[in-house]
């Protein structure tokens, strides 16, 4: 049995770790796992999260502005007392100072309008999706460090805590990633694969090579730009030490990882669209009957009774009197 080599996940729930990055101001997140999420890119910026929290604090003004207004004309008039109104009143402020958050990244999986539009997400600490439970103890979390105090804790929680988690990142075990990249910061194309590495390809056995650390290989060389030289060799070498566990024959002295990777995914990819290609014509083909169960027709001199020694074939063993 091969085992997985350390920070390469190899299957669904092992979780390994990248070699850390910093560059452009962000760090990449170490976590990988094999759930839904990926964690190959940036943690979110302080400025980003400020103006995505921006976003969705000027949504929840407008709809409390709207119930409110709501509110205040049915008070008006059903004459409700002073009592039930202020409990409809903090009801409604309830519902959009919590609610909103926590319905939205529970429904979405971490996400809000102000995250979307940033392209931002909110996952835990292990790599998973964000719960709901996560989504509520953010939302509590949020009535306190940013309606009551103003935003003031959160804002020193995020530039003290190294992934910039808020107080109601810390309770509830999250944090935010940035999914969508700024523009000319989304990755270098992928590496050439030479003639010789490319007529070596064809040659390769690759029924052993499992889509997980394919995969794996596919997102390490789409990252490769946002990777330090270090980093690259590193996570590199056990990526290709996986692939060359599952794929023979092995590839000619001094290959490096990365061009070696690109040959066999390039190779996977030809033969993937080959199969594709060559399965077209058969779905089309007209059926034809075999040639033993071919059906003569009688001549027209037999249908017209002139070859009276021309009689129509016997079918199921039933031979028609003459």
């Amino acid at each position: 049995m091969f085992a997985s080599p350390p920070g390469v996940s190899l299957g669904a729930g092992v979780i390994g770790t990248w070699p850390g990055h910093q560059g452009t101001g962000t760090a990449l997140a170490e976590v990988v796992t094999g759930e839904a999420v990926v964690l190959e890119v940036p943690c979110a910026r302080f400025p980003s999260r400020l103006l995505a929290l921006a976003l969705d604090l000027f949504l929840q003004v407008i709809l409390l502005f709207i119930l409110f207004v709501i509110v205040g004309l049915a008070i008006t008039g059903d004459h409700v007392n002073g009592a039930a109104g202020g409990a409809i009143t903090l009801t409604v402020s309830i519902l959009i100072v919590v609610g909103y958050p926590v319905l939205w990244e529970t429904l979405t999986r971490g996400g809000t309008p102000g995250k979307f539009a940033l392209g931002l997400r909110v996952v835990g600490d292990d790599g998973g999706p964000e719960r709901f439970r996560q989504a509520l103890v953010r939302g509590l979390a949020a009535v306190v460090e940013i309606w009551m105090l103003l935003g003031f804790p959160a804002l020193i929680s995020s530039l003290l805590s190294q992934r910039g988690k808020r107080l109601g990142d810390i309770f509830a075990g999250t944090f935010v990633i940035q999914q969508r990249l700024p523009a000319g910061r989304g990755g270098a194309p992928l590496p050439v694969v030479s003639p010789e590495l490319t007529s070596w390809g064809a040659q390769l056995e690759m029924s052993g090579l499992t889509d997980q650390t394919a995969e794996t290989a596919r997102r390490y060389l789409a990252r490769l730009p946002e990777l330090t030289p270090a980093a690259q060799a590193e996570l590199g070498e056990r990526i290709a030490a996986a692939v060359r566990a599952q794929v023979s024959p092995l590839p000619p002295p001094g290959t490096p990882p990365v061009a070696y990777l690109s040959a066999v995914l390039a190779e996977l990819r030809n033969r993937e669209q080959a199969r594709l290609t060559a399965a077209r014509p058969e779905a089309v083909a007209v059926w034809r009957p075999p040639a033993a169960a071919a059906i003569q027709e009688p001549t027209a001199a037999a249908r017209e009774g002139e070859a009276p020694g021309n009689d129509p074939p016997a079918v199921g063993g039933f031979v028609p009197p003459v």
